[in-house]
C-alpha cells in the first residue's frame, strides 16, 4: 500500500541507488535506512508503544507500512503482544510466536517528520560507511599507499586515500619534510582502528617498515624474495641502516639493492627526502654484522658478552668519531639494527683499561696470597681474575705455569683457601654485627657478600628480603628535575640479571612461607641429546666420595682400578 511521501516509488529506488554508488556501501543498506527512518516517522504519528514495521519492495519500491501483535504466552505489553485466546477468535491455527499484522493508512511526512528521517538516513548511511572503510582497509596493514594531502593541523596531516582518510600523525612524518595541500604522497599503514569516530587509518613516512617498502617495490629482487631485508633501522631525515641477505648465492644484496650507478637507492632516497642510506650484508654471526654494521669505520676488535647481548668494539684513535658518528647516531643506528647494546672504545683506552685490570689483580693477589709482584703478575698473565680462581682451579693448572712447580701450586692453592676463609669469617661478623639473621643465608643464591650489602641496605631477614622488587636489586632510573637518574639497587654490585633478582626475592617468598615451591617462575633448560641414549650420566664435579663411590657400584665399576687405569694413560 503506497503511503504519501515526496518521491514516487521509482524516484525512491534511484535515490538509494544513488547514495550506494557515492558512499560505495550496499543498496540493501541504504534502503533499510529509509525503511527506519519511515518506522520512526510511523511511530511519532501512530504511538511510541506499537510495534510498527515498514518494508519496501527493492523491485518495484512499493512501500508497506504494517502494525504487527505477536501471540504471548502472558501478555506483558498489550501494544505489541495479544493472548492465544483472543489470537484464536482471529485464526484458529494461531500458536505462541504467531505474528499478526495490520496495515496502516499512509502518513504525510511534515517538517519534523521529514528532518527526523533525514538524520535516521544520514546515521545509518554514515555507519555502514565507516563499516565499509574498516573491513577495506583493516587488512591492508604493511602497504604503502598513495594519498593527497588534503589538510595540515597542528603538525598532522589529513590525506584523502580516495574512499577514506588517513592521518599522518607530528611523529609518524619526516622532521623538516613541508607537505603542502593537495600534494601527491606516498605513506605506509602501519594500524587501523574502529573507533567511536569511524574507523582510524594511521600512515607513517618514518616507519622502519616504510623503507623495507620502498625497496621491495624499488628492487624486483626483494619483492620476489630472494633477497630479505633482515633488518632496518632509522633515523628519519637523516640517516638510516638496512640489513639485507641474499638467498642466491650468485647475487650479491648488496649490489642489488643500490642498482646500476645507485639509480634504485636513490629512487628511495628521493622519496625519503634526502635520506642516507647503508646498506650492509647481514650475517648470522653477531661480531661480524655489528662490525658491518658500524661502517664505515674499521674496527680493531670486539669482545661479545652474549649472555647480556652487549658487545666491545675497539676503534682506532682516529677513527672513534666516525664510528660514534655524529650525535652518535652511527653506534645508535647499528645497535638498533643489531639488538646488542655497543660499547665503543679507542685501542689506547683498551689498553690503558687492561693495563688497569692487569694493576689491579696484581695487587689482589700479591695482598691476599702473600707473594712477590713477579708471582702475582705471572698468575694475572695466566688469566686468573680472583683469589676463588685460584683457590678452586685444579693443580695442574697453576704447576703448569712457566716457573712453577707442584710444591709452589700447592703453597699457592694453600694460601689461597686461607684468604678465602678469612674473608668469609670477616664478612660473617660484619653480618652478625648487621644484625642479618641466619634464616637469610638459608635462600639459594644468598652467599656471604650478598649477606653483608642487604644489611648495609637494612635489609636483614628473609621477609625484608621477600618483600622487595626486582628493581630494588638491580637499581632503576627516576626523572630528577627532568633529568633521567640512575638509583642504585642494593646488589647492583653483584650484576645480577633480571631473571636471577626474581628468582632469589621468589625464593625468600618461598622460605618465608608466602608462597609454595610450586609457585616458582620454570626456568627454560635447554636439552641436550646424548650420543648414547642408554650411557648413564652423573655429575662428579658435584658429588661427594660415599655418593661416588655409591653410583660406580650401582654400575659395576672400581674406582681403584679407573684411577690406576687413568695414571697408566698418563704415564704413556
Amino acid at each position: 500500500m503506497s503511503i504519501g511521501v515526496s518521491a514516487n516509488r521509482l524516484e525512491l529506488l534511484q535515490i538509494a541507488r544513488a547514495v550506494a554508488a557515492e558512499k560505495s556501501i550496499s543498496e540493501t543498506i541504504v534502503i533499510e535506512a529509509i525503511e527506519e527512518a519511515i518506522q520512526k516517522a510511523a511511530k511519532s504519528r501512530y504511538g511510541a508503544e506499537n510495534d510498527i514495521r515498514a518494508k519496501i519492495d527493492p523491485k518495484t519500491g512499493e512501500l508497506s507500512l504494517t502494525r504487527c501483535m505477536t501471540v504471548a504466552e502472558e501478555v506483558e505489553n498489550d501494544s505489541q503482544e495479544i493472548s492465544l485466546a483472543e489470537a484464536r477468535k482471529i485464526d484458529k491455527t494461531a500458536e505462541i510466536g504467531t505474528v499478526f499484522s495490520d496495515e496502516l493508512p499512509p502518513i504525510e511526512f511534515g517538517r519534523v517528520a521529514s528532518q527526523t528521517a533525514k538524520q535516521v538516513i544520514t546515521q545509518k548511511v554514515r555507519e555502514a560507511e565507516r563499516a565499509r572503510q574498516f573491513e577495506e582497509y583493516k587488512d591492508r596493514v604493511g602497504e604503502i599507499i598513495n594519498g593527497i594531502v588534503k589538510r595540515v593541523e597542528y603538525g598532522n596531516v589529513i590525506m584523502d586515500l580516495g574512499r577514506a582518510e588517513g592521518i599522518i600523525r607530528r611523529a609518524d612524518g619526516i622532521p623538516r619534510e613541508n607537505l603542502q595541500t593537495n600534494e601527491r604522497v606516498r605513506a605506509y599503514i602501519y594500524d587501523v582502528r574502529e573507533e567511536v569516530r569511524g574507523p582510524q587509518i594511521f600512515l607513517s613516512r618514518a616507519h622502519p617498515d616504510f623503507m623495507a617498502a620502498l625497496f621491495a617495490q624499488e628492487v624486483p629482487e626483494v619483492y620476489e624474495g630472494i633477497i630479505e631485508i633482515s633488518a632496518v633501522a632509522r633515523d628519519p631525515g637523516s640517516r638510516a641502516k638496512i640489513a639485507v641477505i641474499s638467498n642466491d648465492a650468485s647475487i650479491d644484496p648488496v649490489g642489488a639493492c643500490v642498482g646500476m650507478r645507485g639509480s634504485r637507492v636513490q629512487a628511495v632516497v628521493s622519496e625519503l627526502a634526502g635520506e642516507k642510506i647503508d646498506i650492509i650484508p647481514w650475517s648470522d654471526d653477531p661480531a661480524t654484522f655489528i662490525v658491518n654494521a658500524l661502517q664505515p669505520a674499521e674496527v680493531s676488535k670486539v669482545v661479545l658478552d652474549e649472555e647480556d647481548r652487549r658487545i666491545e668494539v675497539v676503534v682506532p684513535d682516529e677513527q672513534l668519531s666516525l664510528a660514534i658518528g655524529r650525535r652518535g647516531q652511527n653506534v645508535r643506528l647499528a645497535s638498533q639494527l643489531t639488538g646488542w647494546s655497543i660499547d665503543i672504545l679507542t685501542e689506547e683506552e683498551e689498553s690503558e683499561r687492561r693495563q688497569r685490570e692487569f694493576a689491579e689483580r696484581t695487587a689482589l693477589f700479591t695482598g691476599a696470597l702473600d707473594v712477590d709482584e713477579v708471582i702475582a703478575q705471572l698468575l694475572a698473565t695466566e688469566g686468573f681474575t680472583d683469589v676463588a680462581d685460584i683457590a678452586y682451579v685444579s693443580l695442574g693448572e697453576i704447576a703448569a705455569i712457566e716457573g712453577f712447580d707442584d710444591d709452589t701450586a700447592e703453597e699457592i692453592q694453600a694460601r689461597a683457601r686461607d684468604y678465602l676463609e678469612r674473608l668469609a669469617s670477616e664478612q660473617d661478623a660484619k653480618r652478625k654485627e648487621l644484625g642479618v639473621e641466619d634464616a637469610l643465608l638459608e635462600v639459594e643464591g644468598i652467599d656471604l657478600p650478598m649477606a653483608v650489602a642487604l644489611g648495609e641496605n637494612d635489609v636483614k631477614t628473609v621477609e625484608d628480603l621477600a618483600g622487595l622488587v626486582t628493581d630494588d636489586l638491580r637499581g632503576w632510573f627516576e626523572t630528577v628535575n627532568g633529568e633521567r637518574v640512575r638509583q642504585p639497587g642494593v646488589l647492583e654490585a653483584f650484576e645480577l640479571s633480571a631473571d636471577d633478582a626474581e628468582m632469589l626475592i621468589m625464593r625468600a617468598r618461598v622460605v618465608a612461607g608466602w608462597i609454595s615451591e610450586e609457585d616458582l617462575p620454570v626456568r627454560e633448560v635447554e636439552e641436550v641429546e646424548d650420543e648414547d641414549p642408554d650411557a648413564h650420566v652423573f655429575d662428579v664435579e658435584n658429588m661427594d666420595l660415599a655418593e661416588l663411590e655409591a653410583e660406580a657400584a650401582a654400575l659395576g665399576l672400581d674406582l681403584d682400578e679407573a684411577a690406576a687405569g687413568e695414571e697408566e694413560q698418563k704415564a704413556d
